[in-house]
């Protein structure tokens, strides 16, 4: 009883949460003159994954790294087809311009390294220490690229939220940091009694971090998705899960492997990591092409999420 109350309790601060952080990273953005893609990429995206930081690096240090790396792999799995799923099916999703496109090369080869690295069957200090580097560059090159075309930022930015009332940047921060705890702290509560049932029918740690875990420290991005696709700002949402996505792997698994060596188990390594692979080529291809993410699109995405998911159950009881 205590686990389902603490599961109900996490939803309900993942969702106070998702708006406070839309709110803040919205005003935060037209006051600094960055677009709402590069401010949902680092503030909500790398923001909304805090509650797979602490998961991973807390599985790894106990030893339990198919916890760790499903964790991830889950998560990335998610992001794509349940999160922008159940996001295109509310409002459809259209996005396009050189920022999408940068970042979505970002994604696709940070999601091929894993499968590098897969393939080898460890993550180690040095590999981790690379992933870091590399999203701290792409940080750096991301906001100097964004502030080049400032001007053309704050008009978009201006015509976006027009109507809306205007934060001060103190404000402004205060909604996006009191959204950011709320979600981090309803992630872990959420996982903790989630985890405690799914252990309680015997599941493999595998499995766990795939599924249980990966959803619930997903849930940040999506209680954001459905916040930002009820008030239609489709690049907050894309930069969100994109943004996700790239931290997930270069800062969480990098992070993780400089504190401890991660091996990565070979159903992970023969089958999931290429999953996850795939949807990201997936999103990539409506992106690149500048295609409408529609809600047949978006309901075949939640369709495919399911399969996956049974197919899952299905191995771990077999």
């Amino acid at each position: 009883m205590i686990d389902v109350l603490m599961i109900l309790a996490g939803l309900g601060l993942l969702f106070f949460g998702g708006e406070g952080l839309i709110k803040g990273a919205v005003s935060l953005a037209r006051n600094f003159g960055l677009s709402k893609l590069l401010v949902s990429a680092v503030v909500v995206g790398f923001g909304t994954s805090m509650p797979e930081m602490t998961v991973s690096v807390g599985a790894a240090l106990k030893g339990a790294s198919d916890i760790a790396v499903g964790n991830v792999v889950g998560s990335n799995i998610a992001n794509v087809l349940l999160i922008v799923g159940v996001a295109a099916v509310l409002c459809p999703i259209f996005i396009g311009g050189t920022a999408v496109k940068r970042d979505t090369f970002i994604m696709l080869g940070a999601s091929l390294s894993l499968c590098g690295l897969a393939i080898m069957g460890m993550i180690g200090f040095v590999a981790g220490f690379l992933m870091f580097v590399a999203l701290i560059g792409y940080i750096a090159w991301s906001y100097t690229q964004d502030k080049k075309g400032s001007a053309e930022t704050v008009q978009h930015i201006q015509e976006d939220i027009e109507g809306e009332p205007q934060l001060s940047p103190g404000k402004a921060l205060t909604f996006a940091l009191a959204g950011l705890g709320l979600l981090v702290g309803g992630a872990y509560i959420l996982v903790e009694g989630a985890v405690a049932i799914a252990r309680d029918f015997g599941l493999s740690e595998a499995v766990i971090g795939l599924t249980i875990v990966a959803v619930g420290t997903s849930l940040p991005e999506l209680a954001t998705a459905v916040v930002a696709a009820y008030r239609k700002h489709s690049d907050v949402i894309i930069g969100n899960i994109v943004g996700s996505n790239i931290f997930n792997i270069l800062a969480i698994l990098g992070i993780t492997a400089m504190i401890s060596p991660i091996p990565i188990g070979e159903q992970m390594a023969s089958s999931d990591v290429w999953i996850m692979l795939g949807v990201a080529v997936l999103l990539s291809v409506y992106l690149l092409r500048g295609l409408t993410i529609g809600r047949i699109s978006g309901a075949a995405m939640l369709v495919a999420y399911c399969m996956y998911t049974i197919w899952l159950y299905v191995g771990a009881g077999a």
